[in-house]
């Protein structure tokens, strides 16, 4: 069987990075950190994210809640990340910390 194949050059990774080429999160992050200035938020501690899937998957769930403007994940990798989330209104704790954990972590209590 024939199968055509398309080659992507690998994404260019700095050796002060701390994370992958595929978990580096460039403009994107300076985007994100722009829309929490100024904003009310609540800040989480989340334990086992380990890679920009992690954090997909974290916002996501996190965005999904009504009262969420932005979600900010500092990852550290295997470690304690720090979550922050923007809020356009009250949003309880709870439900924060339940949306994290459908996503599949763990909120380490403050």
């Amino acid at each position: 069987m024939d199968t055509d194949r398309t080659l992507l050059p690998l994404a260019e990774s700095r050796a002060d990075s701390a994370s992958c080429a595929c978990c580096s999160t460039g403009s994107a992050e300076s985007g994100r950190r722009s829309a929490l200035q100024g904003a009310d938020t609540s800040t989480l501690r989340v334990l086992g994210m380990t890679c920009a899937h992690c954090v997909a998957s974290v916002t996501e769930e996190l965005g999904e809640l009504d009262g969420v403007d932005a979600v900010d994940i500092a990852l550290v990798a295997g470690g304690e990340s720090t979550v922050t989330v923007a809020l356009s209104g009250p949003v309880r704790e709870e439900a924060l910390r339940t949306a994290v954990e459908a996503a599949g972590y763990q909120v380490v209590s403050r």
